[in-house]
């Protein structure tokens, strides 16, 4: 084998992570240094992002835009399954319906917007812009709601069935939601501040070191032995993701050889939300673990979720860099109008929409709760954890776990929107059929938010 720089297939995968590795390292330093950057509230990775798409703009870099796409393809799976993995609190095992109602505002949200991005590229298609692709609103909640991962996907979907330009407009939507969390996220804080609605802690970011306690649970393998701790949540996470992908090959290929029709919907969709079985499966190896242990079939516990927390996240950071960066500006030329409305609308929808829906479901910690849910469904996690430490340095509430478990049931909530995305961009007519379901989804969503109450409320009344 030649080792040199002349073996591009060698070398290639390290040059692009080193680049991007140097991107996070840059960013971190300009957020840690510039204040109106670190006031900002922008996430590194966003911020990473960005640097690297105006370096490869102007041709100072080269990027290797497969590979990109290939990491935003596979990150935001592989950090799903990591984050499923995860051991589950007692706490939040509980009967307490926060988890399930958050999971229901998360789709609400992801709903809301779909409408709001379908009824501008509707109205846009039949006004100025008559060769709009008519089902582009979908990806509006793909890319605030879902961020760049699904975005991507998505968008490339689309893209192949003809929206000209489809992928870097669902990226370019996931990158302005980070700017939406970020600018106003924090016009809101500090108007919430100005008001005495919030006590807003600016410029702290919390740190601190590992303690026993969150990082060895009782009955844990040791940190140290025949094979390190850390090896073995990246084997899971590998095992699963491999599981994950036999898993889909299975019913694809059954779908192809039952029904040609319905696969010719459903397994670019499947195949595009692989996540959703990745988590699933993750899920079920979580149980069969603790029932091997229960039966003492096993000994210890062998995830970690101090360190399941952290692979996730750097698959997540990846995710985020590598999809901001490999947004092509050209294929946006004639999209720049629906671009800027679904920007502008989306972010303002959302927030009043979690305005109305956060007061009745967190009851206690209102403004934590919106900060949190509408830093998420502009941006990520992250962004929503970022937001919700201006106000809640400690974590304190429970807005930061309803961002967790609201996560897990918004996939279960959420899988009918697959359904969704198939049907609309079928045709004009199942476009419209797509827009009447997200209204009747919607109302169900809203219907358990405010009508369904916990038996223990029930008692107490």
């Amino acid at each position: 084998m030649d080792y040199s720089n002349l073996n591009i297939s060698l070398w290639n995968a390290i040059i692009q992570l080193g680049i991007i590795s140097t991107a996070i390292l840059v960013s971190n330093t300009l957020r840690r240094k510039v204040r109106f950057i670190r006031d900002s509230l922008m996430p590194t990775a966003v911020l990473g992002g960005f640097l690297l798409l105006f370096l490869r703009t102007v041709g100072i870099i080269e990027l290797d835009i497969d590979f990109l796409e290939t990491l935003v393809y596979h990150g935001i799976a592989l950090g799903f399954i990591a984050m499923s993995l995860r051991i589950v609190a007692k706490s939040a095992q509980s009967g307490n319906l926060a988890g399930p109602k958050s999971g229901a505002i998360i789709v609400g949200s992801y709903l809301i917007q779909a409408i709001v991005g379908l009824i501008i590229s509707i109205g846009l298609a039949y006004t100025v812009m008559p060769d709009m692709f008519k089902a582009a609103g979908i990806l509006l909640p793909m890319g605030y709601g879902q961020g760049p991962g699904q975005a991507n996907n998505v968008g490339t979907t689309y893209e192949a069935v003809g929206f000209v330009g489809g992928r870097s407009f669902g990226l370019a939507l996931a990158a302005t939601g980070f700017l939406c969390a970020c600018i106003v996220g924090v016009i809101g804080l500090n108007i919430l501040a100005r008001k005495g609605k919030v006590k807003r802690f600016s410029g702290v970011e919390v740190s601190g070191t590992a303690s026993i306690e969150s990082f060895q649970d009782d009955g844990e393998m040791p940190v140290s032995e025949s094979v390190d701790k850390f090896s073995i949540q990246i084997a899971l996470v590998l095992f699963v993701y491999i599981a994950t992908y036999l898993v889909t090959r299975l019913i694809t290929g059954t779908l192809l050889k039952l029904t040609p029709g319905l696969a010719a919907t459903l397994n670019p969709l499947l195949w595009g939300f692989n996540f959703i079985i990745g988590s699933a499966l993750a899920i079920l190896t979580r149980v069969v673990l603790k029932k091997m242990r229960d039966a003492r079939v096993m000994t210890r516990q062998y995830q970690n979720n101090y360190l399941l927390n952290r692979i996730s996240g750097v698959f997540f950071d990846i995710m985020i860099i590598a999809g901001i960066a490999s947004i092509n500006i050209g294929s946006l030329t004639g999209l720049w109008l629906p671009l800027v409305l679904m920007s502008v609308a989306g972010g303002v929808v959302s927030w009043y929409f979690l305005a109305w829906v956060c007061k009745k479901a967190y009851k206690g910690y209102y403004y934590e709760g919106i900060m949190s849910m509408y830093g998420m469904m502009t941006g990520t996690i992250s962004s929503g954890v970022l937001l919700l430490r201006e106000i809640d340095p400690n974590l304190e509430t429970p807005a930061a776990n309803n961002l967790i478990t609201g996560s897990s049931f918004a996939i279960i909530f959420g899988a009918p929107m697959l359904v969704l995305i198939g049907l609309a961009y079928k045709s004009t007519a199942m476009t419209f059929v797509t827009l009447g379901l997200c209204v009747v989804y919607l109302a169900l969503m809203l219907l358990f938010i405010f009508k369904v109450n916990s038996r223990k409320s029930d008692k107490k009344k």
